[in-house]
C-alpha cells in the first residue's frame, strides 16, 4: 500500500510531542517484557489512563524530534511517522463524508501528535511503551511508532498498510467520541461480550470501513489495495487478539478477562467494515442509529 505520487504534505497536520514529567503518568516501559504487557492492554485502543504507575527513570521527551523531513517527496512511502500523518489526513477525508451521510453527526478532526521517547497529554504522561492510543481528554491520537516494531513480536507485522490500520483505529475511537459512546467502554469489566470487547471491536470494523474508501474516487490518497495489504492488516488483528495474546504470555485462554476481542472477533470486525463500508455492519453496541 503506497500513497499516490502526487500526494503533498502541505501545511502539515501532525504535531510532535513535548512536555516534561507533570500530570498524571500513563504508562511505564523496562524492557521488552514490561513492555509488551502494557502493549497487551493497549494496543490499538485501550485504556491508557486504566494503567498509572510512575514513569521510568531516565524517559524524557525528545525535544529535537521534528518533521521537517516530511516535507521530502515521497516522505509518506519512506518513513513511519509520516506515513501516519498522511493516513490520518486520509481517514479524516473520508469520515468528513461518510459520518454525516451514515450517522447525521458533524466529523470534526482529531489531534495527532506523534512524539519519541514521552510526551505529556491531556491523560496524562506517556512514555514509548505506552503504544498508540486516543485520549478523550484532548481528543487527539499520540503514536511513538517505535510501536510498530513490537508487532512481528505478537505475530503480526509492521508492514505500511497494518501501521495505516493501526492509525485508523484510533482515529475510529475518536468517531466514537464524537458518537458519544466511547465512553461505555469500562476495562475493569472485562469479557467475551463486555462494552469494552464491542468498542475495541467497532474501531477495528471502523477501520476497515476507511480501507473500503481509502483507494477510491477521484480525490483518494492511496494507491488501489492489493491482496496482500488486506491480509497485513487481517494478520495483525488477529495477533493482537486477547486469546492470541494470552497464548503467547504463557497462560490460559481466559475469555472472561478479554478487553479487547479474540483474534477472529477482530478480524471479523475488521472485514465487515471493509467489505460494506457501511456503520451499520460496525453496530457492535445494538443502537441501530445508522442510515446504512
Amino acid at each position: 500500500m503506497t500513497f499516490n505520487s502526487n500526494y503533498q504534505r502541505g501545511s502539515g497536520y501532525a504535531k510532535t510531542g513535548s512536555g516534561g514529567r507533570r500530570g498524571v503518568p500513563i504508562a511505564a516501559g523496562g524492557g521488552i517484557g514490561g513492555l509488551v504487557l502494557i502493549v497487551l492492554f493497549i494496543a490499538l485502543g485501550g485504556n491508557p489512563a486504566d494503567l498509572i504507575e510512575q514513569s521510568p527513570s531516565g524517559t524524557e521527551p525528545d525535544s529535537s524530534y521534528s518533521l521537517e523531513h516530511c516535507n521530502e517527496d515521497n516522505a509518506a512511502n519512506k518513513y513511519d511517522d509520516c506515513r501516519v500523518e498522511a493516513a490520518g489526513v486520509s481517514v479524516n477525508g473520508v469520515w468528513k463524508t461518510l459520518l454525516p451521510e451514515q450517522a447525521g453527526l458533524d466529523y470534526t478532526e482529531p489531534g495527532l501528535t506523534l512524539f519519541r521517547d514521552a510526551t505529556q497529554t491531556g491523560c496524562g504522561y506517556a512514555s514509548s511503551a505506552t503504544g498508540p492510543f486516543y485520549c478523550p481528554a484532548d481528543q487527539t491520537a499520540y503514536f511513538d511508532t517505535t510501536f510498530f516494531e513490537q508487532l512481528n513480536a505478537l505475530g503480526g507485522n509492521d508492514a505500511p498498510f497494518t501501521q495505516m490500520y493501526v492509525t485508523a483505529h484510533e482515529f475510529g475511537h475518536h468517531v466514537q467520541q464524537i458518537e458519544g459512546t466511547l465512553g461505555l467502554s469500562n476495562y475493569n469489566d472485562p469479557g467475551e461480550h463486555s462494552a469494552a470487547v464491542a468498542i475495541e471491536m467497532q474501531a477495528d470494523c471502523y477501520a476497515g470501513i476507511w480501507a473500503h474508501y481509502a483507494d477510491k474516487g477521484d480525490n483518494a490518497l492511496l494507491e488501489p489495495l492489493t491482496e496482500d495489504d488486506v491480509l497485513a492488516a487481517i494478520e495483525t488483528a488477529q495477533a493482537i487478539g486477547d486469546d492470541n495474546i494470552q497464548r503467547r504470555s504463557g497462560g490460559d485462554v481466559n475469555p472472561d478477562t478479554w478487553t479487547h476481542g479474540s483474534s477472529e472477533q477482530r478480524k471479523t470486525a475488521f472485514m465487515s467494515g471493509y467489505r460494506t463500508g457501511k456503520m451499520s455492519a460496525c453496530d457492535t453496541l445494538n443502537r441501530g442509529v445508522y442510515n446504512s
